[in-house]
């Protein structure tokens, strides 16, 4: 038990930046999880919990898997959490702030490719037969981060088909192109432009043009995911690469030697 908790004080003392960050996020949580049931807003107090707990995982996750996570990368992790849950869910902020959404997918992209290559690293470093290169080990990185986006979007999709939701938030567009506009049935699209008003069952929207059902927004999810993976995976090759510095020590996990 003092060996535990000796452990535990020197983590703290070694990642003050990420610790304070944690606390002060987690207390904000707190009171908003107070707040939420005295005004018997259950789904706040949801959101809060699911919160608190997914602010435990990356911590977990570094031990599971033998990794040390970096003070700068763990505090990204804890405020993109914090900005997920509470500021992009319970305050709207997917809507009220512009690009909200896309920039949490850019760092969730960063984040994904850090513990891919966290993960494929220390494979690489454990393995006697697999001695992968700093450009397939990025490689597989990316696809890692790639892969966890779409499937990120393979549940929006799913949420929004099954449970009515507005995950995949839809886009206002003026030019609409489509093959089933053709008078002849040919596959040949046809363009329909300038458009400024739509009516749905004599209903004017009101939107000012042609309302996108989720198409942009996954397709622009998808593409901050790869700006994000690729980011990380810059510095993840300079860091195998041995070119040192602040910016990379803070955001490359290393693997704990057993």
């Amino acid at each position: 038990m003092k060996k535990q908790f000796k452990n535990i004080k020197n983590e703290i003392k070694a990642k003050k930046g990420s610790f304070t960050v944690y606390v002060i996020l987690r207390m904000i949580v707190v009171f908003i999880l107070i707040r939420s049931f005295f005004r018997a807003d259950y789904e706040g107090v949801f959101y809060c919990v699911l919160t608190l707990i997914l602010f435990f995982l990356p911590s977990l996750l570094a031990r599971r898997f033998k990794i040390e996570l970096p003070s700068a990368l763990e505090s990204i992790i804890f405020i993109f959490i914090f900005s997920a849950e509470i500021l992009g869910e319970l305050n709207s902020a997917y809507i009220t702030i512009p690009h909200f959404d896309t920039a949490l997918h850019t760092v969730n992209g960063f984040i994904c490719a850090a513990f891919g290559f966290a993960l494929v690293d220390m494979l690489n470093r454990g393995g006697q037969k697999i001695s992968l290169s700093p450009l397939y080990l990025c490689i597989v990185a990316f696809c890692f981060s790639m892969t966890i986006g779409v499937l990120w979007e393979f549940f929006e999709f799913f949420m929004d088909t099954v449970f009515a939701r507005d995950m995949q938030k839809d886009t206002v567009i003026s030019v609409i192109r489509s093959v089933k506009l053709h008078p002849e049935g040919k596959n040949i699209p046809v363009t329909l432009d300038g458009i400024t008003s739509v009516t749905v069952n004599g209903r004017e929207l009101g939107l000012g043009g042609y309302l996108d059902i989720g198409l942009y927004d996954t397709m622009k999810d998808l593409l901050v995911n790869f700006v994000g993976a690729v980011v990380f995976c810059f510095i993840g090759y300079f860091s195998l690469k041995g070119r040192k510095s602040q910016v990379v020590e803070g955001l490359v996990p290393k693997t704990v030697d057993n």
